[in-house]
């Protein structure tokens, strides 16, 4: 599904990718977590073909960048971002629609046929918020938000699902709601591979099955959660003593206390 081989990426004569290699298989549901400047989005924009790497090669779904129609890749690709710019007041029914057509704003003169926009509510309603498909985008909060992106991530039935710390500005209940619809969609889609960025172990879903660690452009470590996710190696990745847990397929991160020479 994901394959980086000794991938470097320089931008503005910066290295902010050394020599990363990471693979994901299909079904697999990947963690990539490290501190802020990593470059945990910059290894999302390859994962999603928003950029090519500098050196090395980047192949997505047996298709590698730079021998292939971009655009043609994209529409098996669903990205989630948080910060989606969109201003206007479209209804949660035309945002997840607007995944078909890729774009912020519904295409003019473009209609959706009728199984699509039965595609689109099954999809509201699998996300919780069957309530809300009239709503326009303006007054939702941010969990809403969430959930209608990850609707419209959906919609074209892709093979790779990218999340860009999808937690962003939620509070604990959204959260909890959030986390409880991607093991839910793990569920409904067990083929679906994913990657998800985030800064916070207490963010990932229980389905989590794999996890790779990002300092200063290089992957730390990777592999299966139960070994990536220590506490010796999250310590390392943040350079903080933090004490990592697990209860009920959950985790948690806490920080210990440096000790001092006597």
């Amino acid at each position: 599904m994901l394959e980086l081989k000794d991938v470097d990426f320089v931008r503005d004569g910066k290295l902010l990718l050394s020599g990363v290699s990471l693979t994901a298989a299909e079904g697999e549901r990947w963690a990539l977590l490290g501190p802020n400047g990593a470059g945990k989005s910059t290894l999302l924009g390859l994962c999603g073909a928003v950029t090519h790497p500098t050196r090395g090669t980047v192949e997505i779904l047996g298709q590698r960048l730079g021998t292939v129609d971009i655009r043609t890749l994209r529409e098996s690709i669903g990205h989630v971002n948080p910060r989606h710019p969109l201003r206007s007041p479209l209804s949660i029914r035309d945002v997840v629609l607007t995944g078909l057509t890729g774009t912020i704003e519904r295409m003019p003169r473009w209609e959706p046929t009728a199984a699509q926009e039965g595609r689109a509510l099954e999809l509201i309603e699998l996300l919780g918020i069957s309530a809300l498909a009239g709503a326009p985008w303006t007054t939702l909060s941010q969990g809403e938000r969430g959930r209608a992106l990850i609707a419209r991530a959906l919609i074209s039935d892709p093979r790779l699902l990218l999340l860009d710390e999808p937690s962003t500005g939620l509070d604990v209940a959204a959260r909890e709601q959030l986390l409880e619809t991607l093991d839910e969609i793990h569920l409904r889609h067990p083929q679906l591979a994913w990657v998800l960025v985030t800064h916070h172990l207490e963010e990932l879903p229980t389905c989590t099955t794999h996890a790779a660690l990002l300092r200063d452009g290089r992957v730390l470590a990777a592999g299966s959660v139960d070994d990536v996710l220590t506490t010796e190696l999250i310590t390392q990745t943040f350079d903080h003593p933090i004490e990592i847990n697990r209860h009920g397929g959950r985790w948690t991160a806490t920080a210990r206390r440096r000790t001092r020479d006597r």
